[in-house]
């Protein structure tokens, strides 16, 4: 099969499109006909080796660990999976990745492929959604009626976080760029601030939030002007820069680490084939682009969220 691996850390051209062997589905596993997979900018950081402490690689590696596919293949010990059914799957993020023709899945993180979408774009769902979805329930804590602040709306967990709150009867506050306003209004956020053209301490002055989800890297005095925004007893919950452990008046202060959740993805997606829930895809691109798209993103060209297609 053709997949895209690299061979030792390093800059997007350590990344080579060549032949790989065709993985084999062992205990547990299934062996996945992949559709598409998505880029995510901690590919990049992983492949940069600046993460190789926390997922160390076994070489070659193939990168990508959003799938979305058909089942080719189904291993010993796996249960209510079968050949011929369309999955999605947020995968193991050291492990084999999906950046080939054909992946391996450990079956407990499958989940049935939502019917109302191309199964290409269906990629862009599994790590991006559980990643909203556990910030705002799991460490938010989000209830109905209460206000939520998205810094960061923009991008791929951003417009998944607008929409879940939303939906959950938060009243949602975003930042947002020109280019993804119109998006990120179309998702329901109740009001939109430009962070180009007004700071965000001066465009809320004077109002605090039930729960801040930080989803941009920010220096540590952003960082403290977005707990500051915080209401007591309230939640900052960050996937990037963390939050101070003691941040006072109550605050609590969560780093996010998502993780591979079977049945939170399929409520993910129970909400996409429902209509609640849109998978936004930029662009489409052939799987040999991979090294393009992390120089793309690393040069902030990327347009917004991106499949590969072996």
């Amino acid at each position: 099969m053709k997949a895209v691996r690299y061979h030792a850390y390093g800059d997007s051209g350590v990344l080579v499109y060549e032949d790989a062997g065709r993985p084999a589905a062992g205990k547990g596993h299934v062996v996945v006909r992949v559709a598409g997979t998505a880029f995510s900018p901690v590919d990049a950081t992983i492949r940069a080796g600046f993460l190789r402490e926390v997922f160390p690689l076994a070489f070659p590696h193939i990168p990508g660990f959003d799938v979305a596919g058909v089942i080719a293949e189904v291993g010993e010990g796996v249960s209510g999976w079968k050949a011929g059914d369309a999955v999605v799957a947020f995968l193991p993020m050291n492990g084999p990745g999906a950046s080939a023709e054909y992946a391996v899945a450990p079956a407990e993180a499958l989940a049935f492929a939502p019917r109302s979408v191309d199964l290409v774009d269906a990629a862009a769902l599994p790590s991006t959604g559980l990643t909203a979805w556990q910030s705002l329930f799991e460490h938010a804590r989000l209830k109905a009626g209460q206000s939520l602040l998205v810094n960061g709306a923009g991008g791929a967990v951003g417009g998944y976080a607008v929409q879940l709150a939303r939906q959950t009867g938060a009243t949602v506050t975003a930042t947002a760029s020109a280019r993804s306003i119109d998006r990120v209004r179309s998702y329901g956020a109740d009001r939109i601030i430009d962070h180009t053209a007004t700071p965000l301490p001066q465009a809320v002055a004077g109002q605090r939030f039930d729960a801040v989800l930080n989803l941009v890297p920010t220096s540590p005095e952003e960082t403290a002007a977005l707990v500051d925004l915080v209401a007591d007893g309230g939640a900052f919950v960050s996937t990037t820069t963390p939050g101070p452990e003691d941040a006072g008046r109550g605050v609590r202060t969560v780093r996010v680490f998502v993780r591979s959740d079977a049945t939170h993805l399929a409520e993910l997606v129970s909400r996409v084939d429902a209509g609640d829930l849109e998978i936004d895809v930029v662009q489409r691109r052939p799987l040999a682009d991979l090294a393009a798209v992390h120089d793309d993103a690393a040069a902030g060209r990327l347009p917004g969220k991106t499949v590969l297609i072996p």
